[in-house]
């Protein structure tokens, strides 16, 4: 058993979002299309993906606190505090961003995407397909 927990972005966000409280907290929320940009050296990993397909693409949201354990959901003070794994708040200790989003066009190791939050720069720590029915539960 492995005990090596170290994560190796495989690329990052390229989008026009680089405010965080102008951004949309849901992708589906008026995202901008927007890229991710992979290393060369994962291409042979895209095999099998295409345009039209749903992705879930989990990030590191490095601009997110770590500390934070409680939230008002949404940021609405009138909501009452919730703990974070009730809620889809960046802010937690392991700031994983988990979202799912269609494949617009694939360009060598660049995957234009619709319904992508995430800010600009934002590392990419993997992707993984959509299993249909397995994943909409």
């Amino acid at each position: 058993m492995t005990t090596d927990t170290r994560l190796h972005p495989l690329g990052y966000v390229e989008s026009t979002l680089i405010n965080p409280d102008s951004a949309p907290r849901q992708g589906d929320e008026g995202a901008p299309d927007c890229d991710l940009v992979l290393a060369p050296e994962y291409a042979p990993a895209l095999t099998g993906l295409a345009a039209g397909a749903e992705i879930v693409v989990l990030t590191w949201l490095d601009r997110a606190a770590r500390d934070v354990l409680e939230v008002h959901p949404r940021g609405d003070l009138t909501r009452p505090p919730t703990g974070v794994f009730a809620t889809r708040s960046p802010h937690r200790p392991n700031p994983i961003g988990l979202h799912v989003v269609t494949i617009l066009e694939i360009a060598g190791t660049r995957l234009r995407v619709r319904d992508l939050e995430a800010l600009n720069g934002t590392p990419v720590l993997d992707i993984k397909p959509v299993l249909g029915p397995v994943d909409r539960r």
